[in-house]
């Protein structure tokens, strides 16, 4: 009998899904966990704090613009392993520092891990290995941000509360976590499937695509850059992860401000990952099945209803913090799993590379600028209702403006597809 030959996409899928586990799950869904008491131990302003979040994601965003070229230069694997050792070095340095500027040091290495172990670097490779069912194989290994959150949550929130210093213990347990992923990837990773010609194009499928999840030539793009509509694009994906991502971050804070008991946000952050982990699923199965409009415009007006509840938390309020926690989770997708979908729906293969960067990084440039402002609202105010409030009112009007920019795109789209099958 003939042995049948292991698939090594699999084993390159399960390999991303570890590193997202690890390096979205652990190194970036916990900090929530961290902000009131790092913040409180070492009496530094959460404003203040903040900007080493900033510094993460300014690094991220910078990075992302280049990646197309750092990818091309360097390959995924040796990328991965990288990202995953800068994420291993950011935990060590927040385990020992005492001064605001050391946190700040290690933002600068998060930023680089993040940048080159997050979704630009899933959906290069997912690209590259998978040519069917892109969205829902995509969403299924981003997803591991959520499982890797729920288990996190639960091992580095003891060990926080253990005493006056036990989030050094907890940032030295990720930072291990890290480096045994590190060592898995620098075994298993492989840069692109045998055969595989990277001319900057991607191979036709042998199966015919979804007409809703088509794949098709694209744009190039100098054209694309010279698009107004591409920069109001651009906007709306910087307003979309300012203000999903930073209520997300400040979620568990705002809990303890108000009087909800620690037991109860750490459970609450775990159902949160959970339900992130379904979401990203979903959000890739539905993208796959009934296409970019319907699936885009559903997660921005659950971000929109789960921004007026958080407002709405009080101090009896548990039912309502948990449906919170996860409404929020099935926005967030518009920063991950969502990005490399609207580079390649909206614009085709040809540009999806250089515009995933883009797309990444003016995302992750939201995140820098959301956060430090969301929590100097907070140091004027003591509370993060009233800007909570605004953020949901905006999410809306984003909302309207990228169904009329994706109405737009999809004439395009269909002009060019429909000239290439006449030729």
């Amino acid at each position: 009998m003939q042995k049948s030959k292991l698939d090594y996409r699999w084993v390159i899928a399960a390999v991303c899904f570890l590193i997202i586990f690890t390096a979205l799950g652990f190194c970036s869904s916990t900090k929530a966990l961290f902000l009131k008491p790092v913040t409180d131990k070492l009496e530094i302003s959460r404003s203040l704090f903040s900007i080493t979040d900033s510094i993460r994601h300014v690094t991220n965003a910078v990075l992302s613009l280049f990646f197309g070229n750092l990818v091309m230069k360097f390959g995924t694997k040796k990328l991965a392993c990288a990202g995953l050792l800068c994420l291993c070095t950011a935990m060590t340095i927040y385990s020992f520092a005492s001064h605001i500027g050391v946190f700040y040091i290690g933002g600068f290495f998060l930023g680089i891990g993040m940048s080159w172990t997050g979704t630009s670097m899933v959906g290069y490779v997912i690209g590259k290995w998978f040519k069917e069912n892109r969205g829902t194989v995509m969403g299924a290994i981003l997803a591991a941000n959520g499982l890797g959150g729920a288990v996190s949550a639960q091992l580095v929130s003891p060990i926080i509360h253990s005493g006056a210093e036990g989030f050094r213990n907890a940032y030295r347990v990720i930072a291990l976590c890290v480096f045994i992923i590190f060592i898995i990837a620098l075994v298993l990773f492989k840069d692109q499937p045998k055969g595989f010609v990277d001319n900057g194009e991607k191979p036709s499928a042998k199966k015919k695509h979804p007409k809703r999840a088509q794949v098709w030539t694209g744009i190039d793009y100098k054209e694309v850059r010279t698009k107004p509509y591409f920069w109001l694009l651009l906007i709306c994906i910087f307003v979309g992860g300012a203000a999903t991502n930073t209520i997300s971050s400040v979620s568990s804070a705002h809990f303890g401000d108000v009087g909800l008991d620690t037991a109860f946000i750490a459970t609450a952050l775990s159902l949160h990952s959970l339900a992130l982990t379904v979401s990203k699923i979903a959000a890739g199965f539905c993208y796959d099945k009934i296409g970019l409009r319907f699936t885009s415009l559903t997660i921005y007006l659950i971000g929109v209803v789960s921004m007026f509840m958080l407002a709405l938390v009080g101090p009896t309020s548990y039912g309502l913090a948990s449906a919170f926690q996860i409404l929020i989770s099935f926005a967030l997708p518009i920063n991950t799993i969502m990005l490399p979908l609207y580079a390649a729906d909206m614009f085709g293969e040809k540009s999806y590379v250089k515009i995933m960067g883009m797309f990444v990084a003016v995302c992750t440039a939201g995140y820098a600028v959301g956060t430090p402002f969301t929590n100097l609202i907070f140091d004027l105010t003591g509370t993060y209702r009233n800007v909570s409030i605004v953020y949901g009112v905006v999410l809306l009007v984003v909302a309207t403006v990228f169904q009329i920019i994706l109405t737009k795109t999809n004439k395009i789209k269909a002009e060019i597809i429909s000239r290439e099958q006449a030729e």
